[in-house]
């Protein structure tokens, strides 16, 4: 098996067990490797150049010199109903959740999105206790979203890389 992809399946590990709020679990994972990473990245550049968003088109260089990218999502997410105003609503009820179609669906209960933070963060911090070299990516969520490569309504992707130095840094910022 391929060290990077073990320790994406421990980064899998890492989002599920993360602690989510009124232990309510709707993050959704899926880890791809091989000919679908230069699909995923050939998706980014071409959204990148669609939209004159240059760092899409960055970013798919990154893709595509990674050996395995784990996309982190939230599935279905039902509001937390504390009423908290996070979001911008007064009351959970007023939430039109998923009423929004764009490169994510929304809005999202804002707890439910610190779920998928915490979630991101754990997973990023499994990688890095391996050495494996990984940076959380919007651009990849995005392109993933648009070849229903996860079924998820908002998507973040870590790509996984091991080399000599970490291609996800010191690049231009575009």
């Amino acid at each position: 098996m391929n060290n990077l992809r073990i320790v994406a399946d421990l980064m899998e590990l890492a989002a599920r067990t993360a602690p989510k709020a009124r232990g309510q679990d709707y993050i959704v994972t899926k880890i791809l490797e091989g000919d679908v990473l230069k699909t995923l990245a050939a998706k980014m550049e071409e959204i990148g150049i669609r939209t004159e968003r240059k760092f899409l088109v960055r970013d798919s260089k990154n893709v595509l010199a990674s050996g395995v990218v784990v996309l982190f999502g939230l599935k279905d997410a039902q509001v937390c109903n504390l009423n908290c105003c996070a979001c911008g609503v007064l009351s959970c009820n007023e939430l039109p959740v998923n009423s929004n179609e764009g490169e994510f669906r929304g809005p999202q209960c804002a707890m439910r999105l610190i779920d998928l933070g915490i979630a991101l963060g754990s997973a990023a911090k499994t990688a890095s206790m391996f050495n494996a070299d990984n940076r959380m990516m919007y651009t990849i969520g995005v392109a993933a979203r648009a070849l229903n490569l996860i079924d998820a309504d908002v998507v973040i992707g870590i790509p996984l890389a091991a080399s000599g130095k970490n291609i996800y840094f010191d690049r231009p910022a575009q």
